[in-house]
């Protein structure tokens, strides 16, 4: 009897761990590392979330700011330390993958850039990898997370189209999709006017001033910057935190600049990457053909050139904080409004960054005395269908937090993301139900609500429920 449960629960275990694999995002990495200490930074908080991202690949590639040689070393490096808290890891969260296995994901691009690596006979390691992963048989989407330049993914493209029917090429390149740094090589305009069909996530050009991922690292005036300054990333990420801290390099242009690129793929509640118009850790980003014609030029060689097709590119988002209130309700609207396309990437950036300070402490302090992220549970679906003018309520009672902490809520209206755009009364936001009366319309509206849910542990840490209420006519 004992033995036949046995069989039963590693069956079962085996079947949740499988499913609970298919359900992450994949995901492969193209890294000029070295060319920027960025790279390595980004490559640390990567390996804290490898139990909740589906890593398939690590190609060490070129760049216009390292043009003829790659690293994978320096990659071999960081996994090696990762590979010395990794058991500790995995006190506080299942899945973190052995460092040999994450190793053996290291795959070379060619020593070349842009476009001479591109065509007959430029074949490389890495993209064979690519190729290869894409032929698998898993019905995921396959995301390249690209930090330098991308002409290794070029290459798998060009093999790909020449070398299989119309049909079967298409439906490989299909399960693709790119969220690149804006443009660090001459060949990401050819990938996007050769493939017009292509998911393609950037900030095109090289006036990186402008970019929506430079809302990582970017100080804005008139809200809190510590968790971007470099006396808070020595006492929460590189001291103290052992060997995966101590490979954390100090900030030398911008930190973690390319972090961006993997952030929607973490599964926060909020994150949807494949609607990059819903916005999340990674920002916000509308599907459009952009005009460039002033733009400014900006500092390495890539020529910025016209776009022939749309890609999902900047947008903006109308963004007023909340600010914390010492007395009576714990929350109040900020007097100062954003409006601008970095605004839909660093209102998120206290959340991500305490959570990447949780997860440093994840490797050396056992599960009783770190912080964990709280679960939120809403009472009803996630998406709603009411009547112009009905009554309704979004309520996460059931919400809890691992580690008995006491929670905080905050619901509120994300219009960009919304049909209808007009303002919404929440009343008392910051409490576990908000009764509302959904708008009158004439014509059917959806409303994105989101619920922010943090524990008041050391650090703060947030999950997110996003609700989507269609309001339909009487």
């Amino acid at each position: 009897m004992k033995t036949c449960f046995l069989i039963i629960s590693t069956f079962l275990i085996g079947h949740f761990v499988s499913f609970a694999q298919r359900d992450k995002n994949r995901v492969i990495i193209l890294t000029d590392i070295e060319a920027d200490p960025d790279d390595t930074q980004s490559l640390v908080r990567l390996l804290l979330y490898a139990n909740q991202i589906d890593i398939k690949g690590l190609i060490a590639t070129t760049s216009c700011w390292q043009q003829n040689k790659i690293a994978p070393e320096s990659i071999e490096r960081v996994i090696r330390a990762y590979d010395k808290v990794q058991p500790n890891l995995l006190q506080h969260e299942v899945g973190f993958p052995e460092g040999e296995t994450m190793i053996s994901l290291i795959k070379n691009g060619l020593s070349v850039y842009g476009m001479k690596g591109v065509g007959d006979g430029k074949d490389s390691e890495g993209s064979e990898w690519i190729i290869k992963i894409l032929e698998e048989k898993d019905d995921r989407p396959l995301w390249i997370s690209v930090w330098g330049g991308v002409n290794t993914l070029a290459q798998s493209l060009y093999k790909i189209q020449k070398t299989n029917s119309k049909k079967e090429a298409k439906r490989l390149i299909s399960k693709l999709r790119v969220y690149t740094i804006s443009d660090q090589d001459d060949s990401g305009i050819w990938i996007r006017n050769n493939f017009p069909d292509l998911f393609y996530i950037v900030s095109p050009g090289d006036y990186y001033a402008t970019a929506t991922w430079t809302g990582i690292n970017s100080y804005i005036k008139g809200i809190d910057n510590k968790t971007i300054s470099n006396s808070w990333i020595a006492q929460n990420i590189q001291q103290d935190h052992g060997p995966l801290g101590a490979e954390y390099p100090d900030v030398a242009w911008g930190v973690e600049g390319d972090t961006p690129a993997f952030l929607s793929l973490i599964p926060n509640g909020l994150n949807q990457p494949e609607h990059p118009e819903w916005g999340g850790w990674g920002g916000r980003y509308a599907f459009y053909k952009p005009d460039f014609s002033k733009t400014k030029k900006g500092s390495s060689i890539v020529t910025l050139a016209p776009e022939t097709r749309p890609i999902w590119t900047n947008t903006i988002d109308n963004y007023t904080p909340y600010l914390a209130k010492e007395y009576g309700r714990t929350v109040k609207m900020d007097t100062l409004t954003f409006n601008d396309n970095k605004a839909t990437l660093w209102r998120w950036r206290a959340d991500f960054q305490n959570d990447f300070a949780a997860r440093m402490d994840w490797c050396l302090l056992p599960y009783e005395e770190a912080n964990h992220p709280p679960v939120p549970v809403l009472t009803h679906p996630e998406r709603l269908r009411v009547k112009s003018g009905e009554a309704f309520s979004l309520d996460a009672f059931r919400s809890t937090d691992p580690d008995g902490d006491n929670l905080s809520y905050l619901w509120f209206h994300y219009p960009e993301e919304s049909s209808y755009k007009e303002k919404i009364d929440l009343g008392a936001e910051n409490v576990h139900i908000v009764n509302l009366k959904a708008p009158v319309v004439e014509k059917k509206a959806t409303l994105h609500f989101i619920l922010k849910l943090a524990d008041k542990g050391t650090p703060s840490l947030s999950r997110y429920k996003r609700v989507i209420v269609t309001v339909v006519p009487k």
